[in-house]
């Protein structure tokens, strides 16, 4: 952010471009220094460990407890399509296809195709968005560069308040991704409206949305279903941000900025030539596309609060219980060698 206002603000010079690309590169390496000193740690604590003459083992009990769990909710016989409806219960390891198949994760997935289809559609327009409402061309610029500092801004400040929310009020954390859907259709109404001067507050509603989206989605996955399949369940949330942004994006923005601009040069009396790229003026550009997205954006609003009122119960208990009581249990219970 501080380059991008530097650069806006004074005319660089070769050399001075230079010094500045080695400072971002010397800033983006920085993270390594953590990576090597915590090797180095697990290094020497391995070494430790194998100069000692009988180095105590650990019960996994981790791993028995998961293996306890799975023989609870998997009755034996049962092959995974036949198990596919018999869901063990929130929080605990789910397989692949008891997570899909849940409701829950039916809302989530809806809730995410509408949230991230409407933000991406204003994420991917948003530099012809402008020139169609009128923005000076420098100005389009220093807001859509300026789009990734909110996103940046929205994972962070959803991280500290969905936590806050959880420890403090005991409230779901599926509330903040309904709080989420609402600030996005304020920052879609400023653009339907053509709002003067709306365009630099969508922004910033609609980048710090959109950060803030994908956080709560990985960690929704790995609170309700476990952190098994972990994996593979993020990558089934993450085939709802193409699906969204297609149906919007191409079928909604696209297919009415395109109507609009036929409609334009059909009063001007000119026609399109072959190859020859549509141009639109005005705030009816986006109107009818943003008013549709709002109200898509609200009716994901309305779907993820369903699933709020679906977890009220499972977030007023601790949930990081068992992930702090493990550990402990596996640190007291200690066996020699030789003396199972």
């Amino acid at each position: 952010m501080i380059m991008i206002i530097l650069q806006i603000s004074f005319n660089f010079t070769q050399s001075e471009y230079y010094a500045t690309t080695t400072v971002m590169l010397l800033l983006l390496t920085l993270p390594l220094a953590v990576v090597i000193v915590e090797d180095c740690k697990i290094w020497k604590s391995k070494q430790e460990l194998i100069n000692c003459e009988n180095p105590p083992r650990p019960v996994d009990t981790t791993t028995k407890s998961n293996e306890l769990k799975s023989e609870q909710t998997i009755p034996e016989g049962l092959s995974c399509w036949q198990n596919i409806l018999r869901h063990p219960e929130r929080g605990e390891d789910h397989t692949v296809l008891q997570a899909i198949f849940s409701l829950d994760m039916v809302i989530l997935f809806f809730a995410t195709v509408c949230g991230f289809g409407s933000n991406l559609t204003v994420y991917n327009n948003l530099s012809q968005i402008g020139k169609s409402l009128g923005y000076p061309s420098y100005t389009i610029t220093t807001f859509v560069s300026l789009m990734s500092i909110w996103i940046f801004l929205g994972k962070i400040a959803q991280g500290v308040l969905s936590e806050f929310m959880i420890t403090k009020l005991k409230l779901p954390r599926p509330l903040m991704f309904t709080i989420v859907h609402v600030l996005s259709c304020i920052g879609h109404l400023l653009i339907a409206f053509n709002v003067p001067n709306g365009l630099y507050a969508a922004s910033i509603f609609i980048g710090f949305c959109l950060g803030a989206s994908w956080p709560i989605i990985n960690s929704l996955i790995s609170e309700l279903f476990g952190l098994k399949h972990y994996s593979t369940l993020y990558n089934v949330g993450t085939v709802a941000s193409p699906i969204g942004s297609y149906l919007l994006n191409v079928k909604v923005a696209g297919y009415l900025y395109d109507r609009e601009a036929r409609r334009q040069m059909a009063a001007l009396g000119l026609q399109r030539k072959p190859g020859e790229e549509l141009n639109c003026s005005g705030s009816d550009c986006y109107k009818l596309a943003y008013i549709i997205i709002t109200a898509v954006c609200l009716f994901g609003a309305l779907v993820s609060f369903i699933l709020v009122l679906r977890t009220r119960q499972f977030y007023k208990t601790d949930i990081y219980k068992k992930f702090t009581e493990e550990p402990r249990t596996a640190e007291t219970k200690m066996v020699i060698p030789g003396k199972d």
